[in-house]
C-alpha cells in the first residue's frame, strides 16, 4: 500500500483531521502539481501525517500551498500531543522521510504549536495570524461582542438585501473575480479550478454559499463557507463594487457564523486569517481572537533561493 493510500485509510478514523489536510479536498486542489505524504507509526499503526504539496520550476522540485488551501503541515493523533518527548520522536520522524526539495513552504494548523524538530533540522519559521470566534454554542454572547458600529452596518444592509444559497457557484466565481478586479489583480485560480473545488466539497456536504440579493434581483456581496468537524472557515468572498455601500459583506459574515452555530453545531469559526490592516479591524470588531500559527520554511537550494528572489 502507498503511503498516500494509507493516508486515506487514516482520515477515514482519525478524528480531527482539517478539512485542507482530507485527501479527497487535496485531489480537488492539486492542479499543477501532486500531493504526496510521509507517516509516523507507533507499534505498526499510523499515528502522525505530513502531507505536503510539491509542484515544478524548471529543474527544481519545491513544496507550496496549493490554492484553496490554507493550511497544511503536521497531524498527530490527539494522545500523542503535548508530551514533548514523544512529539518530538514523531515529528523528527515524518522530516527525515521528507524527500529532497529545492524548497519547503508550508502553513501550519494553528493547533500545531512545536516546530521545535523542524528548527533542529535548519528550518525557519515566521508568525502568522488567523482571527477565531471560539464557542459559538453561546450564539448571543457572540453578538452582544460585536462592534456596535458594525451592529448597525448588518441592520442597514438586512433592510436592503436577503440572504440566498441556492445561486450557482458560476454567480459566486462572478462576485469573487469582480473584487479582484476592483484591485488590479488577476484572480488566482480559473473558474474550472475553482469548479473542481466546489464540486469536491459538495460532494462531502462541506459548503454553504451566501448571497446578498435585492428587491430587482442584484447580487450585491457572496461568500463561501466550508467546514470540517471542528470548525467552519469563512473561505472566500466576493462583492459587486458598484454596491458596496449597503454593507452586505459584512451581512453575509454574520449570516455564515449564525449557519455555523446554528445549522451546523460548531464551535468555532475561522476567518482564515488576514495579515492586512484594513481587514484585521474588520475580524476584531466581529470579536474574533487574535490566533497565530506557523509559516514554515526552508532552502535546500541556493539558486532556486535566488530564483525566487529575482521573480516579479
Amino acid at each position: 500500500m502507498s503511503a498516500s493510500d494509507e493516508y486515506r485509510d487514516f482520515c477515514r478514523t482519525a478524528p480531527d483531521v482539517p478539512v485542507f489536510a482530507q485527501p479527497w479536498y487535496l485531489d480537488a486542489c492539486a492542479e499543477g502539481g501532486a500531493w504526496d505524504v510521509v507517516l509516523a507509526h507507533d507499534n505498526g499503526r499510523v499515528v502522525g501525517a505530513l502531507p505536503y504539496f510539491h509542484k515544478r520550476k524548471g529543474p527544481f522540485r519545491y513544496v507550496t500551498m496549493p490554492s484553496f488551501v490554507k493550511m497544511l503541515g503536521p497531524y498527530l493523533l490527539p494522545e500523542f500531543r503535548g508530551v514533548l518527548k514523544k512529539e518530538h520522536g514523531l515529528l523528527e520522524e515524518l522530516i527525515r522521510q521528507l524527500p529532497a526539495f529545492a524548497a519547503f513552504k508550508q502553513n501550519f494548523y494553528p493547533t500545531v504549536t512545536n516546530w521545535l524538530p523542524f528548527y533542529w533540522q535548519s528550518f525557519r519559521q515566521t508568525t502568522y495570524y488567523t482571527y477565531r470566534l471560539n464557542g459559538l454554542h453561546q450564539l448571543a454572547q457572540i453578538e452582544a461582542g460585536i462592534n456596535r458600529n458594525l451592529r448597525r452596518n448588518i441592520q442597514k444592509a438586512q433592510q436592503q438585501v436577503r440572504v440566498v444559497h441556492h445561486l450557482p457557484p458560476e454567480e459566486f466565481y462572478r462576485l469573487n473575480k469582480l473584487s479582484f478586479d476592483r484591485q488590479g489583480l488577476a484572480v488566482p485560480y480559473s473558474w474550472a479550478q475553482f469548479a473542481r473545488h466546489d464540486a469536491a466539497l459538495a460532494a462531502h456536504g462541506a459548503r454553504q454559499f451566501f448571497f446578498a440579493v435585492d428587491a430587482q434581483e442584484r447580487v450585491h456581496s457572496a461568500a463561501l463557507l466550508i467546514w470540517d468537524q471542528q470548525a467552519a472557515y469563512y473561505h472566500l468572498s466576493g462583492d459587486d463594487p458598484a454596491l458596496r455601500e449597503s454593507g452586505a459583506g459584512i451581512l453575509l459574515v454574520w449570516e455564515a457564523i449564525r449557519y455555523a452555530s446554528e445549522v451546523l453545531g460548531l464551535a468555532c469559526f475561522d476567518f482564515e486569517g488576514s495579515m492586512l490592516p484594513a481587514v484585521e479591524r474588520i475580524r476584531v470588531q466581529f470579536g474574533a481572537v487574535q490566533t497565530p500559527y506557523f509559516f514554515v520554511w526552508k532552502y535546500n537550494s541556493r539558486a532556486f533561493k535566488l530564483l525566487e528572489k529575482l521573480k516579479p
